[in-house]
């Protein structure tokens, strides 16, 4: 009994300034690791831009290829092109230079996002239990997966369905299309980082539910209006058209109803437990 006590007392106490401290520290390490591949990234500068980065503005790009063959297999031309009708171009003297750093820094959040759950994960696990603590590697890598999830879903779905759109549309023919450097740029950010945050809803949702302002009746009861929620959503990070906030508003479905059941899970362990120390 004394040994169990001791399982689940904490480590040390500790004054708010020590937690503060504690905090900076994990802010610190999660920062320079953001750093190091940030700095990585800016290095292998044609990788990141030629590569991935202006991916979505090239006629091969995969999901063109795909949408396609399925558009002439369905008897239509839709998405098949040789080259989309717009230009980038840079209008200010660091621009091209400001474009790199950012980038560099986003592809470094990006790649470090595994190690920066793990630190905001060692900050709060103190506070936990002993058994709580033993799911820390199966929390890591759940909002790992689903973040890189969410991004390569905003990258290979988001991001060339708001390209394809945005780059083809016009006003009229005396108008063409110019998009500076930052604009493109922020289009495919917003796109991929956007996606990554909404796939983490099953996360959201476990730790809403572990403090008790969620429950899966509550879930179930306010589904219609989480759809209505989750089309103006899509339609924020998508183009105007039907199409893709269909698209788009699938996957964030499908989490929700996991989500659903993730809350379920957890009010039936609490309950259990409750039952067994009662």
């Amino acid at each position: 009994m004394a040994a169990a006590k001791k399982i689940l007392t904490p480590e040390k106490e500790m004054s708010f300034l020590d937690h503060l401290e504690e905090l900076r520290w994990h802010l610190i390490r999660s920062t320079l690791a953001v750093v190091v591949i940030a700095t990585l990234a800016f290095i292998f500068k044609d990788l990141i831009f030629d590569q991935i980065i202006f991916g979505p503005k090239k006629a091969d790009f995969p999901t063109y290829k795909l949408l396609c063959k399925s558009a002439r297999a369905l008897g239509l031309d839709s998405f098949c092109f040789t080259e989309l009708p717009f230009r980038i171009q840079s209008r200010t003297m660091a621009g091209q230079f400001s474009a790199h750093i950012w980038t560099s820094i986003t592809a470094g959040f990006i790649i470090a996002f595994p190690y920066v759950i793990y630190e905001f994960w060692k900050f709060v696990s103190p506070g936990l239990h002993s058994n709580e603590r033993k799911n820390a590697r199966g929390f890591i890598f759940a909002a790992s997966m689903l973040f890189f999830a969410g991004v390569l879903f905003g990258y290979y779905v988001v991001t060339p369905l708001s390209v394809n759109f945005l780059g083809t549309y016009q006003v009229s023919d005396q108008v063409f299309n110019d998009f500076d450097l930052s604009s493109y740029i922020g289009l495919v950010r917003a796109c991929a980082l956007s996606s990554g945050i909404i796939f983490e809803l099953p996360i959201i949702i476990y730790f809403l539910t572990k403090i008790g302002l969620v429950t899966p009746q509550f879930l179930r009861k306010y589904r219609k209006f989480a759809l209505i929620i989750v089309l103006v959503v899509s339609a924020v990070i998508t183009p105007p058209d039907i199409a893709s906030q269909v698209i788009v508003s699938i996957p964030v479905l499908i989490l929700y109803e996991v989500s659903i059941l993730i809350s379920g899970r957890i009010i039936k362990k609490q309950k259990k437990k409750a039952k067994v120390n009662g």
